[in-house]
């Protein structure tokens, strides 16, 4: 089960209480003050694990607390740190204050993490307090509590490529044609009700991630059918593949309503670089089909059929030098930011 949305609670530790204490020893008549600090309370983090897929952990496990800190005690001796604890993300998971709606951290990138509740402070001990006029304080602070905070977590796929299109336009057969990702198919609509990622490799040195994502219906921008579910993933992806099956009635009408869908959804949504595609190539007669090609050329898109392949590869080839042109740009932005 693909989870991409979970609510967790997270209360990092309380800071040791330091300690009042003087020494007592044999042949020390007068010892001083020597009671010790006490110790931090462990901290929460939150840490991007490349491993892991989906909020799951999460829905199953809600309330992540860590130890708190020792109390200090005699001869000077500060209590023992609390442990902390680091709950795994997956990357892409927006993280966000539940009580204020404040995004906190956005964790895209493969080693990303975040202290998201500090751990306690251990308080000062009596030995602290020694001054030349107050030579046996009985003062000690007691250690800070720790912070408890209430997060929702949304995960938002990050892929290269994502295939969008109406429920049965081919989006699952195309990734499991071009990737070794094994997305359920069936000539039924919506087949897919979660988003599968695949590995598109061309050779050695270029390869690209693709999602297959759940089909769009009209309306899916006000979040009917999968919705907002569905367009929540595509924001992450650096090019569009809007796939129309060309046998279908009307395929120019289904390919306007997905357009729309994405433009009213979001308009930076709506500037992401796209590549139109005709695909089940394979379901048209020698005539229709030489009409199809005609009209794809004309349109700029691609006539493909990902049974028996015709199209693909040239559809791949155009892909990565979208997604490398994005890519570059992107690195440049960021090198001039």
């Amino acid at each position: 089960m693909f989870i991409d949305q979970a609510k967790i609670e997270v209360t990092s530790g309380k800071g040791g209480n330091g300690c009042v204490s003087f020494r007592r020893e044999k042949y020390v008549p007068k010892g001083g003050p020597d009671g010790g600090d006490g110790g931090k309370g462990g901290s929460v983090w939150l840490r991007v694990n490349p491993h892991i897929r989906t909020l799951l952990d999460c829905r199953e496990t809600r309330v992540y607390r860590a130890d708190a800190g020792g109390a200090g005690s005699g001869n000077n001796k500060t209590g023992k740190d609390g442990k902390d604890i680091v709950v795994w993300m997956p990357a892409g998971t927006v993280v966000r204050d539940a009580t204020s709606g404040e995004t906190l951290v956005d964790l895209t990138g493969p080693e990303s993490e975040y202290q998201v509740a500090r751990g306690g402070r251990g308080g000062r001990g009596n030995a602290r307090f020694a001054t030349s006029r107050n030579q046996a304080p009985r003062r000690a602070d007691p250690g800070t509590p720790g912070e408890s905070r209430l997060l929702e977590l949304e995960l938002k796929l990050i892929a290269d490529v994502g295939f969008v299109g109406l429920p049965n336009a081919g989006k699952s057969t195309l990734l499991s044609r071009v990737s070794r990702a094994h997305p359920k198919i069936a000539a039924y609509p919506f087949t897919t009700l979660e988003p599968h990622l695949g590995i598109v490799i061309l050779d050695e040195e270029r390869q690209f991630v693709a999602a297959d994502l759940p089909g769009l219906i009209e309306g899916a921008h006000q979040g009917r059918g999968l919705g907002h579910q569905f367009l929540r993933h595509v924001e992450r992806t650096r090019v569009l593949v809007l796939l129309t099956d060309v046998s279908s009635e009307h395929p120019e009408v289904d390919a306007a309503l997905v357009v729309r869908e994405i433009e009213e959804y979001s308009s930076t949504l709506a500037a992401k670089p796209r590549v139109a595609v005709l695909s089940k190539a394979d379901l048209l007669g020698p005539e229709a089909h030489e009409a199809a090609l005609l009209r794809a050329r004309a349109a700029g898109a691609t006539l493909i059929s990902a049974h028996t392949g015709e199209g693909v590869p040239e559809l791949l080839e155009t892909l990565w030098r979208r997604v490398d042109e994005v890519a570059r740009a992107e690195s440049q932005s960021d090198d001039d930011g």
